[in-house]
């Protein structure tokens, strides 16, 4: 069963709660200020886009960073804040307690108002330009698949598998001997005593018959 967090409500009740409600302040700020944004999970990170990807929330162990794809915003506000990084184009926040987000509302504000101006001149950036700019893998980034119920029952084996992985086949079960045919009604009925006679028998008793002399018929008496 896949336990990947797939919204970001999941992915906050999954964090220990420090970083929960860090990170539910700074979405609810996005949400509430960047009006039309739609949030999503992706690679591991909460996913805001407005015409086109626009920030991504990352939360580390004991930091959190703020990806802005409006990377011209993060540099006219660089020295606003100390974990701003403009090569990357992202806000890292070191100390959970005490979120610079009035600092950080107005960075979101402007970030919307850039997009606003690049989807008129037709030059909003795709995802893979934004992931460029922060520097993130997309392989090393996507979260580790869910688990998995595995069964332990080994599969069904085919016959010679046995041979190929080393291991002896199993041997087939015995045969039952087959069953003795009935006997059949010619079978079971007994011969004749005596053999039926052939011709040439018949033929030799007649020719013995006739052989012999007629008996002499009795005088009559007077």
């Amino acid at each position: 069963m896949d336990m990947t967090p797939t919204t970001v409500g999941a992915y906050l009740r999954d964090l220990p709660p420090d970083r929960r409600v860090a990170m539910a302040r700074v979405c609810s700020m996005i949400r509430r200020s960047a009006r039309g944004v739609r949030e999503s999970m992706r690679y591991g990170l909460a996913f805001y886009e407005l015409d086109g990807p626009l920030f991504a929330l990352e939360s580390g162990r004991r930091h959190m960073s703020l990806y802005v794809a409006e990377q011209e915003v993060i540099v006219r506000h660089k020295d606003a804040l100390p974990g701003i990084n403009a090569q990357r184009s992202f806000i890292k926040f070191s100390d959970l307690t005490r979120l610079p987000l009035d600092v950080v509302e107005k960075i979101v504000r402007d970030s919307v108002a850039a997009r606003r101006s690049r989807v008129t001149a037709g030059t909003v950036p795709t995802q893979a330009d934004a992931l460029k700019l922060w520097a993130i893998n997309e392989e090393k980034a996507a979260p580790p698949p869910g688990y998995q119920v595995i069964s332990t029952k080994p599969p069904p084996s085919v016959e010679g598998e046995g041979e190929a992985a080393g291991k002896p086949a199993a041997e087939p079960p015995p045969k039952k001997p087959a069953a003795k045919p009935a006997a059949t009604k010619a079978a079971a009925v007994k011969p004749s005593a005596r053999p039926a006679p052939t011709k040439k028998h018949a033929a030799k008793a007649a020719a013995n018959k006739a052989a012999k002399p007629a008996p002499a018929k009795a005088a009559k008496k007077r």
